[in-house]
């Protein structure tokens, strides 16, 4: 291994980088869970007082029933539209790369621009969408003050935002499915829905899984879009909108820790939170492996 030194020089700032500035942190805010801290006095540990708090914060179970609402309807129609939106791109045969350049744009699209444009489509007062249903003839929509409509607002966003890049994965497992394959099902007899769902589907479910892991650590981690829509200062009493139905967990925890400079218990929010999600991933695995086992 020694007389590998130059090569492990040569990487070695990439780990001291990542060390210094990603790994440290991830274990000093774990620290910090356990102390009370404002950022500039002195540390005052408190055990588990933080997560006890934790348990008692109406604001908290609040975030987290807004992020899994959220999730839910950004999760579901991203995957099923990747999936829709793959498909139909393998069969055509002209302009396909700018198709692909196209649809995988969003995901590169600064998200803080996305979400200056979702907030003025959706706007009450001047927005897109409320123009073409007047001209309809349709109720028009308070988009930005529903509770509910706050969370699709927020669910749209995040899909458009990523259902070309998992397009794209779904399309590159696709094209490595050998075509013998669907010529076998076609003189079988097997039409393009059965095709699918009995080849495409299943040899394609590793790359599901994968999708689904990502999609769940992704949609669970919303905090720039409910910020630019709903105003970024950490001080708003109605972060996350009115009655802050657009207050993610992230969200919430840059409130605790950067507005009230309550650090230790920001750190204990992404903990518990980081848990929430670990066991989150965990169930899609098993759920996916279960339907991939029978």
């Amino acid at each position: 291994m020694l007389s590998f030194w130059r090569q492990y020089l040569a990487i070695s700032p990439f780990y001291l980088v990542f060390g210094v500035f990603m790994l440290w942190p991830v274990f000093y805010s774990l620290y910090l869970a356990f102390h009370r801290w404002d950022g500039i006095g002195e540390m005052q540990f408190v055990g588990l007082q933080q997560f006890r708090f934790l348990m008692d914060d109406p604001v908290f179970w609040l975030s987290i029933r807004n992020t899994l609402a959220i999730w839910v309807l950004s999760t579901v129609p991203t995957l099923l539209g990747a999936l829709v939106l793959a498909t139909l791109l393998n069969s055509v045969r002209r302009f396909k790369s700018f198709y692909r350049i196209a649809l995988f744009l969003p995901n590169v699209t600064s998200i803080v621009a996305i979400a200056i444009f979702f907030g003025a489509v959706f706007s009450n007062n001047f927005g897109l969408v409320n123009a073409i249903l007047h001209m309809a003839g349709l109720p028009e929509v308070q988009w930005m003050s529903n509770p509910w409509t706050i969370k699709l607002v927020i669910a749209l966003l995040m899909t458009w935002q990523w259902t070309g890049y998992n397009m794209i994965i779904y399309l590159a497992g696709m094209q490595a499915i050998p075509g013998e394959v669907y010529e076998a099902a076609r003189i079988d007899g097997a039409g393009p829905v059965r095709t699918f769902l009995r080849i495409t589907i299943p040899i394609l479910r590793p790359i599901i899984l994968f999708t689904v892991v990502i999609s769940t650590v992704n949609g669970l981690q919303s905090f720039t879009e409910p910020q630019v829509l709903f105003g970024s200062n950490a001080a708003n009493a109605n972060l996350g909108g009115p009655g802050q139905a657009g207050l993610t967990t992230l969200l919430y925890f840059y409130q605790s820790a950067f507005s009230n400079n309550d650090f230790g218990y920001g750190a204990a929010i992404v903990w518990a939170f980081f848990v929430l999600i670990l066991v989150l991933v965990v169930v899609n695995w098993r759920l996916v492996q279960r339907g991939r086992k029978s």
